[in-house]
């Protein structure tokens, strides 16, 4: 608290406008984050996943990719 007090004093703030400042920089930079667009991930072959294979269920797809290998192995 005593840095937060000295650096209040340094910029000629209190500790709430300080605070508050943060608070308001830290919301900025994650709005322009969040603006950032659209990523496009590398692809090899066909576009999108393999029939049947639903990439929101981790569980089934972890199985998916787990017999992938034990086939690759073969």
């Amino acid at each position: 608290m005593t840095q937060i007090k000295k650096l209040a004093a340094a910029s000629r703030s209190t500790v709430t406008g300080l605070i508050e400042d943060t608070l308001r920089e830290s919301l900025a930079r994650r709005r322009r984050s969040r603006r950032s667009g659209r990523v496009t991930l590398p692809t090899y072959g066909k576009k999108g996943p393999l029939p049947g294979v639903d990439i929101d269920d981790t569980a089934s797809l972890l199985d998916v990719m787990e017999s992938s290998v034990d086939t690759a192995r073969r």
